[in-house]
């Protein structure tokens, strides 16, 4: 693909980029003890280090709060004696506390610790303070890992779709608990050298006091967490080595379920299917990782947490959990998100690449996807067809926290192709500021050959983190023909629009006060078009009261948004609509058992679904979020989630629609191992004569058993049932499908899927 004058300016003005980036690296450096056996919490009876193994290990203590009282000293004592042998990294913690009968542990799920009391540990093993891996547990041992990632992509943050292979146990004392975690060197990736240097960090959580501290101090004053992480020494003569996974699995599965598009009309099929593939990890030289998949089942398990889509303009975005596209998923993104894999729905296999050596990073998959071809009808260009995806990634660390790198991705479909190029760099100018440029060109062709089309985006951004004053400066420009096939574009980073969007913070902390903390913002947002019609404007104030355990926030919306004839059909010119929303939200974590969330929100929005031959208008709205977490006992765990939303219109008060989701999932935690998860969801639309929409009722049930022995070797026996509002009546011989007021079943699906780790 040919390279713009653009982007060949910034690469040129990257590349002789030398000014380096101010960071705060923690003064107190440690270094590490290899020691001669595995230790055990019998090392540390009556919560202290009572063995010569306990004696030998390296001591870290005096843990520094973030929250609520950033800079003060933890209000409960927090020891951690940390060593290593040629295996496996260990750390011990004691978590002391005054009040040992208020610690909440409870028998999760792992990864489903969110209420609980948590210790933590984050290793940065190639020292670079761009990336990190994250191992938590609760006082019972309940596992929780992350992949950290610094800057502002969509990855940025704590990637939860990382899951590694290691131990934990937890104990309750008179004084505190007890944590121990083994992390095995294989579980982790590091430069390929005789003595290592990493960085450290330590956490813990009191979810009663709205507690974090950490060692060393990670202060909200600073931009950045890695570069507040501690320098660990002392590792040395040990590798990971080569090793391998191979992750076999059997599925299987029986179906009855309504065939929509069956010769003759609607009717019930039952299916079985049964099915066999492979995942394969390959670790070259500590840092190298080659990724296969055979025939994978990109199935989830796990479904998505409900989201609100009737009347949305813009696409909604769902997480990316395949196990397939997790290891460093975070090297292919960039702020603006190029590659989402999501839109790979099913492949027959791939090969995916990843590594790092000194200050450089790459990537690359090869992959293709069944789904464009699956469903045609017969003489439908695509029938049959496949995608064939090709990814490449690479980049530079510069400086302690400066990066430039580039992508480039092709997807093919037909006699088609969608080609996106893209050079990017992130520079941290002092402790607080930070700003990332953009540059991405696009190449396309429809799938039946035709007219090229080339598209350009900019996107640069300026930040500054801190105490009292946060700022977001944005700006994104996109031509008309700029296309990402692979991507996810939401309302900024849509195709003919240029504009920016501020964000300022001003935080304040009282003194002598109940009130922890409160806070005031400002959005604003300005788009227009690459003809200069502006399309969008967002103004919103807000305020935020933080006390010990609940928060209370109130903000105000006023928008103008631009509708567009290419935005909606049977528009004949521009049309300009305004509206207002007041939200107030809050959220509430001071039972031990019982934590709630939720939000209102009332005004105005732009009706997007009118009767057919209308066009949208204003429609008063009201919308409640709610969200309820029931802990009745420690083993069982009862979350609630409901979504309801009215619109109607402004004269007459005439019925749009309203939209209701439930969602109430019941989990039982017999061991660490097994559990019983029950998830029961309604949804309904209840459409009124001012819309086009239609009634639609859906109720499904959720059952499954599942035994994880740890991420990648686990049993799941699952059922599911779906009803919806429909019935099918039958004329001149012919089935038709038609809408009713009855819930009917319309599918049921058995299935079992047993995966299994062998490691070497």
């Amino acid at each position: 693909m040919r390279v713009s004058r653009l982007m060949l300016c910034v690469i040129g003005t990257v590349v002789t980029y030398l000014a380096s980036a101010a960071t705060l690296a923690a003064n107190d450096g440690i270094s590490v003890s290899r020691i001669t056996a595995e230790p055990d919490f019998s090392d540390f009876a009556g919560m202290q280090p009572g063995t010569a193994l306990a004696r030998s290990m390296t001591k870290v203590e005096n843990f520094i709060q973030r929250e609520p009282y950033d800079g003060t000293p933890a209000t409960q004592r927090t020891e951690v004696y940390i060593g290593y042998d040629q295996q496996r990294f260990y750390a011990v913690f004691l978590a002391f506390d005054s009040q040992p009968n208020l610690i909440r542990a409870n028998m999760s799920p792992r990864e489903n610790i969110g209420g609980d009391d948590t210790v933590e540990m984050t290793f940065d093993t190639f020292n670079d303070q761009r990336a990190a891996l994250t191992f938590r547990s609760t006082p019972l041992g309940i596992q929780w890992d992350a992949r950290w990632t610094e800057g502002s992509s969509r990855r940025a943050g704590f990637d939860t779709t990382w899951e590694a292979v290691w131990d934990s146990d937890g104990q309750l004392t008179d004084e505190g608990y007890m944590v121990k975690m083994s992390i095995p060197l294989r579980s982790l990736r590091f430069p390929d050298s005789e003595d290592q240097l990493w960085r450290i960090q330590f956490a813990r959580q009191i979810p009663r006091l709205s507690e974090e501290s950490f060692w060393p101090e990670y202060t909200i004053a600073i931009e950045g967490r890695l570069n507040q992480t501690a320098l660990l020494s002392g590792i040395s003569n040990v590798s990971p080595g080569n090793n391998s996974q191979i992750i076999p699995f059997i599925f299987a599965r029986e179906v009855d379920a309504l065939d929509r598009s069956a010769i003759g009309g609607p009717k019930f099929d039952r299916t079985s299917e049964q099915d066999v593939g492979l995942d394969a990890k390959f670790v070259f030289n500590d840092s190298f990782v080659l990724d296969v998949t055979l025939n994978p089942d990109f199935s989830q398990v796990e479904s998505d947490e409900p989201q609100v889509t009737v009347n949305e303009r813009f696409e909604i975005q769902f997480p990316e959990r395949r196990p397939f596209f997790v290891e460093n998923a975070d090297f292919f993104e960039t702020d603006s998100t190029l590659v989402f894999t999501r839109r790979i729905v099913d492949p027959e296999g791939g090969l995916r690449f990843t590594g790092r050596s000194g200050n450089y990073g790459f990537g690359a998959i090869m992959i293709n996807d069944q789904a464009p071809g699956a469903n045609r009808a017969a003489g439908h260009p695509l029938d049959g067809e496949k995608a064939n995806i090709g990814i490449l990634r690479g980049y530079k660390d510069i400086s302690e926290q400066d990066r430039i790198g580039f992508l480039v991705t092709d997807r093919e479909l037909g006699d088609g192709y969608n080609r996106v190029a893209s050079i990017d760099g992130r520079f941290k100018l002092t402790d607080n500021w930070l700003t990332q440029m953009q540059v991405i060109e696009t190449e396309s062709e429809p799938f039946t050959g035709g007219e090229k089309k080339t598209g350009f985006q900019r996107n640069i951004q300026l930040n500054r983190v801190g105490r009292t004053v946060n700022t977001h400066t944005h700006f994104i420009e996109s031509t008309d023909d700029f296309r990402t096939e692979l991507g996810f574009q939401n309302q900024y980073f849509s195709s003919d629009t240029s504009g920016i969007h501020n964000r300022v913070n001003l935080n304040f902390y009282p003194q002598n006060s109940s009130l922890n903390s409160w806070g005031t913002a400002l959005m604003a947002v300005y788009l227009k078009d690459t003809e200069g019609t502006r399309i969008y404007t967002q103004l919103d104030p807000s305020v935020n009261l933080r006390f010990a355990t609940s928060n209370y926030g109130l903000s105000l919306s006023n928008r103008t948004e631009v509708l567009r004839p290419k935005d909606f059909a049977g528009l004949t010119t521009n049309r300009k609509y305004d509206t207002d929303t007041v939200r107030f939200n809050f959220s509430n974590t001071a039972l031990q058992t019982l934590t709630f969330s939720g939000s209102y929100q009332t005004g105005t929005v732009v009706n997007l679904v009118p009767p057919a031959g209308n066009m949208p208008s204003i429609a008063d709205s009201r919308r409640i979020d709610l969200d309820l977490l029931w802990r009745p006992f420690d083993r069982l765990r009862i979350s609630n989630t409901l979504l309801k939303t009215d619109l109607e219109t402004r004269s007459g008060g005439t019925k749009v629609f309203s939209n209701e989701i439930f969602r109430s999932n019941w989990n039982y935690q017999f061991t660490r191992e097994m559990s019983l998860r029950f998830i029961a969801q309604y949804d309904k639309t209840d459409a009124g004569p001012a819309t086009r929409l239609k009634d639609k009722e859906n109720l499904n049930f959720d059952l499954l058993l599942r035994y994880v022995i740890n991420p990648w070797s686990a049993f799941y026996v699952g059922y599911n049932t779906n009803q919806s509002n429909f019935d099918i009546i039958e004329f001149e011989g012919e089935r038709e499908l038609v809408t009713t007021n009855d819930l009917r079943r319309d599918g049921d699906q058995l299935f079992v899927k047993f995966s299994y780790m062998f490691q070497r």
